[in-house]
């Protein structure tokens, strides 16, 4: 039996358009059963729409700060779908810890950093501002803090010493799409033990592997 998740966003969905495409595999563990947006005007509904995939809008700005009474509404639309997963697609709203703690080990969110490095707004800026040499983006499940949470999965990718920005992002975003289905993956197959703060992941083989940057000869 496929696991129901749903994708909540708030812009373009680019990971949203990452996971359905995986969805769409005979044998992935996973269905999605709606995209939730609390933007009208998010780009990503049209992608879902054309996908076949349901679409709900709950704008946000009509609740203010109010942010326990959005998520009656949202939490009404999750159980009108039977969801069972959510996944946060570049979904900018923050939760209340109740419905954090409501969704705990059933909601993962993806951000453009190696957490817990460079958490918050401008990942990619911190990063270079920092000077590191190695960056990516990281899988994790959600907790009351922002950008925090047991780390499900984590890709990286080299940083260029003319990096800015918008090149080391449109090189992150590759790793995000690959690492965010395959996290759904291992959540919704049951491969995923969580353990206080830490995930580990049940029957995955590490590669033992090394990456190095700058390159050694």
């Amino acid at each position: 039996m496929k696991r129901r998740v749903a994708i909540l966003i708030s812009g373009r969905g680019s990971n949203m358009a990452a996971l359905i495409d995986a969805a769409k595999a005979p044998d992935f563990p996973a269905e999605i059963v709606a995209v939730i947006s609390n933007r009208a005007d998010a780009g990503g509904l049209e992608k879902a729409a054309a996908s076949g995939i349901p679409t709900v809008v709950i704008e946000s700005k009509p609740f203010g700060k109010d942010r326990a009474a959005f998520e009656a509404v949202l939490q009404r639309v999750l159980d009108e779908k039977g969801a069972e997963l959510i996944c946060l697609g570049g979904f900018m709203r923050l939760f209340t810890a109740e419905f954090v703690q409501r969704w705990y080990g059933r909601m993962l969110n993806i951000h453009p950093s190696l957490l817990p490095s460079f958490p918050g707004l401008d990942p990619h800026g911190q990063a270079l501002r920092a000077g590191v040499k190695l960056s990516g983006a990281t899988v994790h499940f959600v907790i009351p803090e922002t950008d925090a949470g047991p780390i499900v999965m984590q890709g990286a990718v080299t940083v260029a010493d003319d990096d800015t920005p918008d090149t080391l992002a449109a090189r992150v975003i590759t790793i995000e799409h690959r690492i965010y289905p395959e996290a759904l993956r291992l959540l919704a197959s049951g491969r995923l033990k969580l353990e206080g703060d830490l995930c580990k992941a049940l029957g995955r083989a590490v590669s033992g592997g090394t990456l190095v940057a700058p390159t050694l000869k």
